[in-house]
């Protein structure tokens, strides 16, 4: 179906693969502006952020025994794909369509061909820059390649489409097709690709992984598990180590590669000084999503919430001088799972046994930040399998066996990581500065931490060290930073039970990995 639907729409396609150049400069035509330093800056109007409720996996004979049906994996009919389908066709003959030919997955052995086919030139922009470019001669170019058809200018009527509202994301994981209508934001293309791969990889014997990667001198590889806004892209932009990718890679039997050939970094709040590599990234040859800019010098204001809290920016990673131009690197030494804890109770690193990692991944806990998602205004305490929970078409218990082999077989150290709140609730208490959770990655990585004495959370179980170079030592225990130590307690013992709570649900999981989460 893919290869036929791309012949339908080529008297349709105003540009075939058209530099960044030349897109940026369509992207000027309908409506976008440049930056002060160069940077495209587009708008994407009602949803500033995924619309979870809106994406569907289509119901197939093949795919269907094998996903996990849940409230992230909503069924839609053949049918009803039908219907969306033509009327996206009927559409994109009355446009003037840009088509992107790209590329998912450094590792040619694993990769795809991806097709992007869009009536928004900065849809095209933002294929070109987060994909990786095509291999000369990829393997089985046309059977492989993932197509997507993005129509974000289109809505349908929810009664005539019997899906969830006037916008929708469509995953056809047998034919590899992708189908986004009503939706502006380009996250959704990134993270349907992402979908796809997820349910391919495995099949494979590839583990995909939402996390973010990077390199030090020695080849040791670092992983940074987390959910959007945690802090897996800030924290990968290390300025003394290589970048491997921020968001979306594969764990095979070679090591680790990325999906990706971009960035989509968070930007609220963006400071040269903290972030200086994100900040450097944003010039011309990157694109800017929902941020508020200066009418008269078009300069940036990273700290302005107005339009949304999830302001974004793609840039490529060439736009990086420390990225690893391959894409391509060893097994990890180390994991960190990234948790903003809204509830100021978990300690800023802590070093997990093998059983509490995989509690903590099949867990995935965060804070859900506001306006990652439609509908979100406040952060809240959520739980995502693997961290990547709306975009796992299997069961969780199956992307953590294959970790859980992985750390085993190449015995690699695992830490859980707050990047969240200190000293209080959200609201109440204050983010843990960027610079004390560097210098915790940093001594973690490089040993400093293996030999230091703990301290024992009575309630999760967790080993906390009691020093760490360039961090006060009070910020270590979360209990010596609440003024109210009785609150504290409570609001530990509030988000254990949450925790307890969440795995009733969980089938299939280990009784060894169960023992692993809070005590009671």
């Amino acid at each position: 179906m893919p290869e036929k639907l791309l012949e339908e729409l080529l008297p349709y396609t105003r540009m075939r693969n058209p530099s960044r150049a030349v897109l940026t400069e369509k992207c000027l035509e309908q409506g976008a502006k440049l930056t002060h330093r160069g940077a495209l800056a587009v708008w994407t109007g009602e949803r500033t952020g995924r619309s979870p409720e809106d994406r569907f996996l289509v119901k197939r004979p093949v795919s269907g025994e094998h996903i996990w049906w849940s409230k992230s994996n909503r069924p839609a009919q053949p049918e009803q794909q039908a219907k969306v389908k033509a009327r996206i066709m009927d559409y994109f003959k009355e446009k003037d369509l840009y088509r992107s030919d790209v590329w998912v997955g450094a590792d040619t052995r694993f990769g795809r061909p991806v097709t992007v086919v869009t009536e928004r030139a900065s849809h095209g922009l933002f294929a070109n820059l987060i994909f990786r470019t095509p291999p000369e001669a990829p393997k089985n170019q046309t059977a492989n390649r993932i197509t997507v058809l993005a129509a974000p200018g289109l809505k349908m009527d929810p009664g005539i489409t019997d899906l969830h509202s006037d916008a929708g994301v469509l995953i056809d994981l047998d034919n590899l097709s992708v189908l986004i209508f009503g939706t502006s934001y380009a996250g959704e293309v990134k993270k349907a690709v992402f979908s796809v791969m997820n349910y391919l990889m495995p099949m494979e014997g590839v583990l995909p992984m939402h996390c973010s990667a990077n390199v030090g001198s020695k080849g040791d590889v670092a992983l940074f598990f987390g959910l959007s806004g945690t802090g897996k892209t800030s924290l990968s932009a290390d300025p003394n180590r290589h970048l491997l990718g921020d968001d979306e890679h594969g764990w095979s039997e070679a090591g680790v590669f990325n999906f990706e050939g971009g960035c989509y970094a968070k930007l609220i709040d963006l400071e040269e000084e903290s972030e200086p590599e994100i900040w450097k990234a944003l010039k011309f040859g990157s694109l800017l999503e929902n941020v508020v800019l200066d009418e008269e010098t078009r300069i940036p204001d990273f700290h302005n919430q107005a339009i949304t809290e999830n302001t974004r920016g793609t840039y490529p990673l060439d736009h990086n001088p420390l990225m690893l131009e391959s894409g391509v690197a060893g097994h990890p030494k180390v994991i960190f799972f990234l948790v903003a804890d809204a509830f100021g109770v978990m300690p800023p690193i802590a070093r997990l046994t093998k059983e509490q990692a995989m509690f903590y991944f099949i867990t995935g806990y965060t804070a859900k930040l506001a306006g990652t998602e439609v509908g979100t205004r406040e952060p809240q305490a959520t739980f995502s399998g693997c961290f990547a929970e709306p975009f796992l078409p299997l069961h969780p218990q199956t992307y953590a066996e294959m970790l859980k082999n992985k750390i085993d077989l190449h015995q690699t150290s695992c830490f859980l990581v707050n990047t969240g709140w200190i000293a209080g609730p959200y609201g109440v208490g204050k983010r843990i500065p960027i610079k004390y959770t560097r210098a915790m990655v940093n001594a973690a990585m490089q040993g400093q931490l293996d030999a230091v004495e703990s301290w024992t959370d009575p309630v999760f179980g967790l080993s906390v060290p009691l020093r760490c170079p360039g961090v006060p030592d009070h910020l270590l225990i979360p209990e010596n930073a609440w003024e109210d130590r009785e609150d504290y307690h409570g609001k530990r013992l509030e988000l254990a039970m949450r925790f307890t709570q969440h795995m009733t649900g969980y089938s299939g999981v280990s009784r060894e990995t169960l023992q692993a989460g809070p005590g009671m």
